[in-house]
Order: C-alpha cells, then sequence, then structure tokens
C-alpha cells in the first residue's frame, strides 16, 4: 500500500528576504492548462449569443429595453437548460434562475406600459385634434380625463352660464357635440363648437381674482355635450404635471385668440375655426391688443370688459387706418358714445383714437 509522506510545516522568520537571483522556475506545464476540455453544448453558446445581441441593441431604437430584457431573459433559460441537462453544476442554475426572475419582471413590465391605451369614442375625436398633434401621450390624456372630471349634456335652450349670475370659480369646459352661442345683454357674439373650450377667457381672467361671475350668457343651441373639469382640482393636477400645465396655457391661449376673432366674423363656421387653429389672422391680433389695453387702462375689471366689447366692432377699421399699430401699456382704449355700437356696422365718422401725451 502507497503511503504519502506530509512534509512537515515549515516556518519562515520574521524579516526574512528570499533570494531571487537563485530561485529555480517552475516549469510551464504544471501551472498551465496541460490539455483543453472539450467544446461545452450548443445551447451554451446560444445563450451568450443571446446575451452579446442584446447588450449591442442600439438605445436609439424604440423598443431596445423591451429587445435587452427579452434577450436576457432567454439567455438565462437557455443557461439553466445547459446548466441542469448537460454540467449538473447547481450553483449556476440557481444564480441563473434569479437572473431570470430578475429579467422577466422587468421584461413584463416594460410590455405593460407599452400597451395600447384605449380612449373612450366620446374623447377620441377630443384627442387627436387637440392634444395628439402636441404629443401629449394617451395615458397622459388618460389620467387627465379619468379624474375629477365628468360628461355632461344640455338640451337646445338650456344655459350653461348666465350673465352676473353664475360663478367662473367652479369648473372648465371642453364642447364634444353640438353648438352654443355666446351672447352679452341679448346681443349675439360667436358661435362655440365641438373641440373648443367653453370658458376659457374666464379661466384665465379669474386665476388671480376669484368670486366674479360670468359677463356673458352660454345657451346650448343645439343638444350638447361636454366635457367639465372641478377647477380647484384641475389646478392642483396641472401643478404635478409642468408638461401639460404648459400644454394648457398654449390651448387655452389659442382658443380665446379663436373666440377674439369670430367676434369680428359673427357668421365663422365650424370648417373655419379649423383653418384659424393652424394660420392666426392679423385680426385676432389686434383684438388680442385692444383686450389687453383696455384692460389696462381701467382698474375696474367690468368696465375693461365693456371697453374691449366696445372695440372689437372696429378692429377691421384700425387695421386700414394704422397698419404699423404697437401695443403699448400706455395706450389708451377707443372710446364710443353708444355702448351698443359694437353691434353695429363700424363707421370711420365716429371712430377717434386718442393720442398719447
Amino acid at each position: 500500500m502507497n503511503t504519502t509522506a506530509v512534509s512537515p510545516l515549515i516556518v519562515t522568520p520574521l524579516g526574512f528576504i528570499p533570494d531571487l537571483k537563485n530561485a529555480t522556475l517552475v516549469p510551464l506545464n504544471e501551472t498551465a492548462c496541460e490539455s483543453w476540455k472539450e467544446i461545452h453544448h450548443l445551447v451554451f453558446h446560444v445563450a451568450n449569443i443571446c446575451f452579446a445581441v442584446g447588450l449591442v441593441i442600439p438605445t436609439t431604437l424604440n423598443l431596445h429595453m423591451i429587445f435587452l430584457r427579452g434577450l436576457l431573459t432567454i439567455g438565462c433559460a437557455l443557461f439553466i437548460i445547459w446548466a441542469t441537462l448537460y454540467r449538473c453544476a447547481l450553483d449556476i442554475m440557481i444564480w441563473n434562475s434569479v437572473f431570470l426572475v430578475v429579467n422577466l419582471l422587468h421584461f413584463i413590465y416594460l410590455v405593460y406600459k407599452r400597451r395600447p391605451i384605449k380612449i373612450e369614442k366620446e374623447l377620441s375625436s377630443l384627442y387627436k385634434r387637440m392634444f395628439e398633434p402636441l404629443h401629449v401621450p394617451p395615458e397622459l390624456f388618460q389620467r387627465l380625463t379619468g379624474q375629477f372630471c365628468n360628461i355632461q349634456t344640455l338640451k337646445t335652450g338650456q344655459a350653461y352660464a348666465a350673465e352676473d349670475k353664475t360663478s367662473v370659480d367652479d369648473r372648465l369646459s371642453i364642447l364634444l357635440k353640438g353648438k352654443m352661442k355666446v351672447s352679452y345683454r341679448g346681443h349675439f357674439l360667436h358661435n362655440i363648437y365641438p373641440c373648443a373650450f367653453i370658458d376659457s377667457p374666464e379661466f384665465r381672467s379669474t386665476q388671480m381674482n376669484r368670486g366674479e361671475k360670468f359677463q356673458v350668457t352660454i345657451i346650448a343651441d343645439d343638444n350638447c355635450k361636454f366635457l367639465c373639469w372641478s377647477r380647484e382640482r384641475l389646478t392642483y393636477f396641472l401643478e404635478s404635471e409642468p408638461f401639460l400645465y404648459e400644454i394648457f396655457k398654449y390651448l387655452i391661449g389659442k382658443d380665446i385668440t379663436n373666440k377674439l376673432y369670430s367676434l369680428n366674423d359673427p357668421t365663422l363656421n365650424d370648417k373655419a375655426s379649423k383653418k384659424i387653429d393652424r394660420q392666426p389672422s392679423l385680426c385676432s391680433q389686434l383684438s388680442v391688443m385692444q383686450m389687453r389695453n383696455s384692460m389696462a387702462s381701467t382698474s375696474d375689471s367690468e368696465d375693461g370688459l365693456q371697453m374691449f366689447l366696445r372695440g372689437t366692432s372696429s378692429a377691421s377699421s384700425l387695421r386700414r387706418t394704422s397698419p404699423y399699430l404697437r401695443t403699448s401699456a400706455k395706450m389708451k382704449p377707443i372710446e364710443e358714445s353708444v355702448e351698443d355700437d359694437v353691434f353695429e356696422a363700424p363707421s370711420a365718422d365716429k371712430l377717434e383714437l386718442q393720442r398719447l401725451p
């Protein structure tokens, strides 16, 4: 029987410095691999190919994270098969099982986020016309319309708001179906068509001042359906979504401009209003200037509104008489002797511009 001699334990004294000059070299064949093992099974190589392909997917690809997690999941599954059937390595199987679960959960989450968002049929036209061109994601639009808002209806002749009676602090609405007409002291101003805000001027003018009333009457001219938000809850939501807050600022500003344009052209129809969305006119810009300057020249908000209404009738004359009109904080509004002249054809004899001192 062969016995193996045990070498005695050698203790190196403290401070001993080995002699490197007289050291003998260890033969290469005792440290390097004497013979390479056979190549692993094809499953092993396919798993590594999946890892390699997943890591080289460019980030510019829209679904690169989904592809990455999917390929990593497939690679881990193949490693488990190889470690279990061909290698019989328990540790490799356990580690790759952990990696498989992590990548699979990530893959499911990413696919869930990319699921198609189903928008209600009543709101699809609103999203396509107003929010989709501004790159608002469907899921964000669904959050906007799925909370603190509801769809309401009005029959022909019913009032959405009554002049000097209805508070402007309660809601903000967008017309989805039908047509509404806006009047001031019994005089027709303009119509409101689908995919337009109903009370955008009041929403903008009362952001700083609360407790005010509508200065116009809004009545349903047809059977109408509109989307209505609670103003207070909508304001809190927009504060938490800066992107959507800027979108609302733009949409409300554009809607006010379109309403000012329609004051100068009461016969404006829905098809023409769509063209205005794409091509704002000089007339609408003049109306904005008149409203701003009339508000700046008076301290009373109601008087400012009346000044604006009196000034809108003369916008076309102003464009002819002064093509180089510029806004100024000191500009005074146009004065007319009769308040109802706003609803009559403008006369050149009645228009007098006050010169700056």
